[in-house]
């Protein structure tokens, strides 16, 4: 089985190819773009397409990150990987971007571990997963106070962008961060997306924070009618 994976959720416009058989990754592309992840997606993961010699019409399944992280670049990622499965007839798969980061450092590691990242606005975006993957603590936004006594609490590893914050509420914590990447790697994310239940897990974003552009309410124009 053929999967491509999408990840847009950070600073990297990211795709690979993985043959599940095989356990093997195909091809794989991570530029750091920053910004204009709807702009450069689509060369990205014909560059993946071409480099593993495989045509589109090949891939079995569309896995793409869902959050959270940035609201443009998720959306985008999202979006992408939607009309490819529609145009495909695949199913297209929804993979965190914090169980991308936990789950294969847990069972790695063979310990519990926390991915956590860097909300801004003195949040952060935690989860926590015991050795063998499964979740014990679902995805939320914290303060890196409560992520730290949570941490603390279940004696876990921490990895991500926001462990930093999480050392600096205890000290202590500072033994506890796994030195790994601080965003998903693409071709863990192309794993979980070729193992993951496509009706359990849909291709829809996971924000875990409420967009700061709202529709106003409590205020509307009377409608007049046209005489």
């Amino acid at each position: 089985m053929l999967t491509l994976a999408i990840d847009c959720s950070a600073r990297f416009c990211a795709s690979a190819l993985y043959r599940a058989g095989e356990d093997r990754v195909l091809a794989a592309a991570s530029p750091d773009i920053g910004r204009g992840h709807a702009e450069h997606l689509p060369s990205i993961v014909q560059s993946v397409l071409v480099e593993a010699q495989i045509e589109l019409q090949q891939v079995d399944r569309i896995g793409v990150t869902i959050g959270p992280g940035s609201f443009a670049g998720i959306r985008v990622g999202v979006a992408f990987a939607r009309g490819l499965a529609l145009a495909l007839d695949v199913p297209a798969i929804g993979v965190g971007a914090l169980e991308a980061i936990a789950v294969p450092a847990a069972r790695q590691a063979g310990n519990a571990v926390m991915a956590v990242l860097d909300a801004r606005r003195e949040r952060v975006w935690a989860i926590v997963v015991a050795a063998d993957g499964a979740v014990v603590r679902a995805g939320a936004e914290l303060t890196p106070q409560a992520a730290a006594a949570l941490a603390l609490e279940t004696g876990c590893a921490i990895i991500g962008s926001g462990a930093s914050q999480l050392a600096a509420v205890d000290l202590s914590l500072q033994s506890h961060i796994l030195d790994r990447p601080v965003a998903p790697r693409i071709e863990d994310v192309a794993r979980l997306a070729a193992r993951l239940d496509p009706d359990r897990n849909p291709a829809e974003p996971r924000y875990l924070r409420e967009a700061d552009a709202k529709p106003q309410t409590g205020f509307a124009v009377p409608h007049q009618a046209v005489v």
